[in-house]
């Protein structure tokens, strides 16, 4: 089975727990990036917990090792269930947000090739692959990999292995449900859903990878 999470990009507290409780049936996890925390704080994690979901922080995290660590742990003290850090500021910054989360009986996943256009100029190259290759040696849960890009989703998988992959892209930006599901362990659709004129249906339609 393929998860389905939601990517709960709103700013609107009340519209973000609508939605996440319409599409609860339909999905695997909830991520949570700066848009909504940004707008509401942290405490969105008390209107989500009672969904019974997993609640992923996509904070990007990038900063040194004790910021990191300071982040990280403001963020499962929260109440979150994994973190999203970038593995480009080094092994010992992206350990750190490991740690942590680890530390807290939570999983911390590290980004490995974003989805949008702009990601080529910078993450390809070999950088992908050492980020990959990082995310393995720092004893991450996973990583992040495009769905735009199905191939590179492939070549990442030769260096993860069994780590859990999960994939933004599907959707708005163009990746293919389908295509994407039989290369990844979960993948993270927002627009599509919480645009939708019924998310939750919409939710209801993209979960056929669940099966």
């Amino acid at each position: 089975m393929t998860e389905l999470i939601l990517a709960l990009d709103l700013l609107d507290r009340k519209q973000a727990a609508r939605v996440a409780e319409s599409c609860a049936p339909f999905i695997d996890a909830v991520k949570v990036g700066y848009p909504l925390v940004l707008a509401t704080g942290l405490s969105i994690v008390d209107d989500l917990s009672g969904l019974g979901l997993p609640l992923i922080a996509d904070f990007k995290v990038a900063d040194i090792p004790n910021t990191n660590r300071l982040i990280s742990e403001a963020v499962f003290s929260a109440g979150f269930d994994a973190i999203i850090a970038h593995g480009f500021v080094g092994a010992d910054a992206a350990r750190a947000c490991v740690e942590v989360a680890h530390n807290h009986g939570g999983a911390a996943y590290i980004v490995a090739e974003m989805s949008h256009p702009g990601a080529t100029e910078f993450f390809h190259g070999g950088v992908a692959e050492r980020l990959a290759t990082l995310a393995v040696s720092c004893r991450a849960d996973g990583i992040i990999a495009p769905a735009t890009r199905p191939d590179r989703i492939s070549r990442l998988r030769e260096i993860v292995g069994e780590k859990t992959i999960y994939s933004p892209g599907v959707g708005a930006q163009g990746g293919d449900l389908d295509t994407v599901a039989r290369l990844v362990d979960g993948v993270i659709v927002g627009r599509s859903i919480y645009e939708a004129e019924d998310p939750a249906a919409e939710a209801e339609r993209l979960s056929r990878i669940r099966r």
